[in-house]
């Protein structure tokens, strides 16, 4: 059994110990009571919804060696696509999903082509398709967002009516306790916590990540399954994709920006290592709630965008290093 194995219940607790400490400064500056009514919570379950669904496909990328800098631009994409099926063409929900989720999948599995079969590296494979995703976005709609405010083509404007599929991705349920996308995001855990953890790829991505040669050896079929961790990714991209555009309520080509910085934040607060071969979707979790919590905290204390986002930084520093001096004195042992 390897250190990385015998160890997860101690990389579990340095992850929770990161997240009671975010709880307990919520607790000392609580925004005159906020922090203690249900509504702020659910409000930050339903605004991370979206990092957690990006930071889901970004664990299975970088639990296999790889890294995916096209999450944003991917995301953006898709909700454009989305977004031009359902309120441009009056598309119904399944086949406009359906679309929606294989051009997510052709774009990861774009991306992975790359990296597995051209031996091209995941920074630069997918910094590539991060800048294409993006341009594609723009060239479909214009360079315009894409609402229910319609131009005809004599230039005049008239608008549709906000999609079904729109509402319904929008909508609060359980007694306005719980908003649909964050049961979305839920459900993106679950499926990906499954597939790490009781399927065989789930096994062969773990062993691709911490040894690729050893993992080739064995018999295991690297290219497919590395293409399939970014095709994977991709199409969680199209999920987070439908979800922003419904919250938008419209397809904005230029959403995303640096969603991939706040995805890989959340995967490495929970611990899983940038080098591949360990982590989990259940610390990954707790690293969607570490930050979610410690933007919605400075939130509510009125703090300014500025040092919130040196704050974050700061807090994604202190956790890698903690899990850094956890793992060195492991191998030490």
């Amino acid at each position: 059994m390897d250190i990385g194995t015998r160890h997860r219940p101690r990389l579990f607790i340095t992850a929770a110990v990161s997240l009671l400490l975010v709880l307990l400064l919520g607790v000392m500056f609580n925004g005159e009571g906020a922090f203690f009514q249900w509504e702020t919570h659910r409000d930050m379950l339903r605004q991370m919804s979206v990092f957690g669904i990006l930071a889901c496909g970004s664990t299975i990328v970088i639990v296999s060696g790889g890294i995916d800098l096209a999450v944003g631009s991917i995301l953006a994409l898709c909700a454009v696509v989305f977004s031009l099926l359902t309120i441009g063409l009056g598309w119904a929900a399944v086949p406009a999903v359906a679309v929606t989720a294989l051009a997510g999948i052709a774009c990861g599995a774009l991306s992975g082509g790359l990296i597995s079969r051209f031996n091209m590296q995941p920074f630069v494979a997918t910094l590539a398709m991060m800048v294409f995703a993006r341009g594609v976005a723009k060239l479909l709609s214009g360079g315009q967002k894409i609402s229910t405010a319609v131009q005809d083509p004599d230039g005049t404007f008239r608008y549709v009516d906000v999609p079904r599929v729109f509402e319904t991705l929008n909508a609060k349920t359980m007694g306005d306790n719980l908003a649909v996308v964050t049961i979305v995001m839920i459900c993106c855990l679950v499926v990906c916590w499954a597939l790490l953890s009781h399927m065989a790829v789930g096994r062969q991505l773990y062993a691709i990540g911490g040894n690729e040669e050893a993992a080739r050896l064995s018999g295991i079929l690297v290219r497919p399954v590395k293409a399939l961790a970014y095709s994977l990714s991709g199409l969680l991209c199209a999920v987070a994709a439908m979800c922003q555009a419904a919250q938008e309520q419209q397809g904005d080509p230029e959403t995303g920006s640096t969603y991939e910085l706040t995805a890989i934040a959340m995967v490495v607060i929970g611990g899983t290592s940038l080098r591949g071969g360990e982590g989990s979707i259940g610390r990954t979790a707790i690293g969607i709630l570490t930050i979610g919590y410690l933007e919605k905290i400075l939130s509510i204390n009125a703090v300014g965008e500025e040092t919130r986002l040196m704050l974050t930084g700061l807090v994604i520093v202190v956790a890698v290093l903690a899990q850094h001096s956890q793992t060195n004195r492991w191998q030490s042992v």
